[in-house]
């Protein structure tokens, strides 16, 4: 699991040590040597768990999907920032601060005061 990329789709072969890094920060964190550039990447896709390779000098835009499951791998990453807030009670643990808002359905009863008359004949 990268700390460095929330939505990490592939993890890409280092060329240089053959260990499997969801980015060069995690290489670099992990080992004590630079990454090998290379033209050929081999990738493994999280959501079929399916190798596959890509030769990045042929690289199209149909070449942002996993040819196994049509997983989109290419998308913006998202890292995590820091965040200032206001901490308070989770809502969810008290949840009788929360109000219904639906309505409710009128149910009638048996036992009905304004209703006698149709009943009684």
């Amino acid at each position: 699991m990268c700390k460095h990329i929330l939505n990490a789709q592939v993890s890409i072969r280092a060329p240089c040590c053959k260990k499997w890094f969801d980015c060069p920060e995690c290489h670099a964190e992990a080992t004590d040597h630079e990454l090998r550039k290379t033209n050929e990447l081999i990738f493994l896709c999280k959501k079929c768990k399916k190798a596959f390779r890509k030769d990045v000098n042929d690289y199209e835009d149909e070449d942002e999907f996993c040819p196994h499951c049509d997983n989109h791998y290419v998308v913006e990453a998202k890292t995590p920032i820091a965040a200032l807030g206001v901490e308070g009670d989770d809502a969810r643990m008290d949840n009788r601060m929360l109000k219904d808002e639906r309505a409710k359905p009128q149910v009638s009863s048996v036992f009905d005061k304004d209703d006698y008359d149709g009943r009684l004949g």
